[in-house]
């Protein structure tokens, strides 16, 4: 999401979530306003001002030659200067609702006014035009160069242009030299500059300490500000290519005490942006959770979109709880103090241990670790092991788990796990009626058919009516 955004280092705001509701809505409110094309075209001008600041002084830390790298401040400083007056007028000409952009509105208003804010601004500009001022001639000969200030000479270039003009005959090749472009002086460059400012002592000595009364000119609110404000961009510039394609995106109600849940026609989030940038159409399911419910056990065929629907109740807990807009027509969202998941992987060979034995103690750290303030969602869990095993290992988690009375998903092949006791809620992943083998990638909430693991097992021996026509007939 944060991708073109690097310098930013969004990752931390990605990755803390709110517990509050209160804070939650706060940030809504901010999005609904930066979906005002007003109000984020004024953001994202500031943004690459400030950006274009940064630019300026990563080049002047680049630099060898202390005036070059003086000027380069200078640049920066302007430039901030400029920018954050500006912001600041544009800001009073926008009505945005959020208390946040309300705030900045304010504290910019009082900054831009303050006796220090303009004092820089005064200097910077008093600067750059009198360094603009300065004007200098290089008197070369062979190998020694000597430089004067300019004493109103005669422009011989202009003579020169005007002796030749009657030769010019439409276009023709150039051949003037080009000047480079780089940023950093060679030695030779340097030297003439140091010979300049001893010219105008005056004003380089101006130069070099209006740098260094200025070094933390930046204000830290306004720094913040740009930082943060990239995490709301950065999430909105991710979930425009999905809402054109026509997804629905909403601000869910939440709450860090009612665990009354449910979600219309919302879908994983990672899988649309993907199917939508291929142009595909997205499968969208809801659910909901109400009374002492609190688990959703779904069954169904493989590929049928089980572990799809796992992954977006956990998404949508999760965007959520960072204050975001999610896939969705509406949703009633729980704030969790962690998110815990509880995926099969891949048998690692460093630790000596076994599929199940891992297993075991990956769920033994989750239940350690998770309260009743928590979201677990597990995906296929103790499929290595016999059906026995892995039905008496899925009933005793899900018994501790909905004691606890958190929320949970929980995705097996064991139908019975589904009416375990009254928290639990059983959901199918759907088929075609008239052909089984096609699948809906719908979820719907009805009770397990009873006919999931003896169907997995078949398609996994090559036991199914197909395979074994097949068999016979070779």
């Amino acid at each position: 999401m944060a991708f073109g955004r690097e310098q930013y280092g969004l990752a931390r705001y990605f990755l803390t979530s709110l517990h509050s509701a209160s804070a939650v809505n706060y940030r809504h409110q901010v999005l609904r306003d930066l979906q005002d094309a007003d109000v984020r075209t004024a953001v994202e001008k500031y943004a690459r001002s400030m950006d274009a600041m940064r630019q300026c002084l990563a080049q002047a830390g680049k630099l060898r030659y202390m005036y070059q790298r003086q000027r380069w401040f200078l640049d920066a400083v302007d430039i901030y200067c400029r920018a954050t007056s500006a912001f600041a007028e544009r800001c009073q000409q926008l009505e945005p609702r959020s208390a946040g952009l309300l705030s900045l509105r304010g504290y910019l208003d009082g900054y831009t006014r303050s006796g220090e804010f303009k004092q820089t601004v005064n200097e910077a500009r008093d600067l750059m035009a009198r360094l603009a001022e300065v004007r200098y001639c290089v008197h070369i000969r062979g190998s020694k160069v000597r430089v004067t200030r300019y004493a109103e000479e005669e422009d011989y270039g202009a003579d020169v242009q005007k002796t030749f003009a009657k030769f010019k005959q439409g276009g023709v090749k150039d051949y003037r030299i080009q000047f480079r472009t780089l940023a950093d002086m060679d030695h030779v460059e340097a030297q003439i500059l140091e010979l300049v400012a001893k010219l105008y002592p005056g004003i380089f000595r101006e130069l070099s300490d209006f740098c260094q009364r200025h070094d933390r000119y930046v204000d830290e609110t306004l720094r913040t500000f740009d930082r943060e404000v990239q995490f709301y961009l950065a999430y909105l510039d991710y979930i425009r290519p999905m809402k054109s394609a026509g997804l629905k995106f909403c601000y869910p109600a939440v709450s860090a005490v009612s665990k009354h849940v449910d979600a219309e026609d919302a879908f994983d989030i990672a899988l649309a942006s993907k199917l939508a940038s291929d142009g595909m159409a997205v499968v969208c399911n809801s659910f909901q959770l109400g009374g002492p419910e609190r688990a959703i056990v779904v069954t169904g065929p493989n590929q049928g979109g089980k572990t799809t629907f796992a992954r977006m109740f956990g998404q949508l807990h999760y965007l959520a709880s960072l204050g975001l807009p999610v896939p969705g027509n509406s949703a009633r969202l729980f704030l969790p103090d962690r998110i815990f998941t509880h995926f099969e992987k891949e048998e690692n060979l460093q630790n000596l241990r076994g599929k199940l034995e891992d297993e075991l103690i990956r769920i033994h750290d989750v239940l350690r670790d998770a309260t009743g303030s928590s979201i677990v969602v597990m995906n296929e869990s103790f499929a290595s092991t016999t059906l026995e095993d892995a039905s008496f290992l899925g009933s005793e988690i899900l018994r501790r788990l909905t004691q606890e009375g958190l929320l949970c998903v929980y995705v097996t092949f064991i139908d019975e796990l589904a009416s375990l006791n009254e928290a639990c809620v059983s959901m199918v992943a759907a088929i075609v009626p008239d052909n089984p083998a096609e699948r809906t990638f719908k979820v719907v909430r009805k009770p397990a058919d009873g006919l999931a693991y003896a169907a997995a097992i078949a398609e996994k021996y090559g036991l199914t009516a197909k395979r074994l026509k097949e068999r016979i007939a070779a």
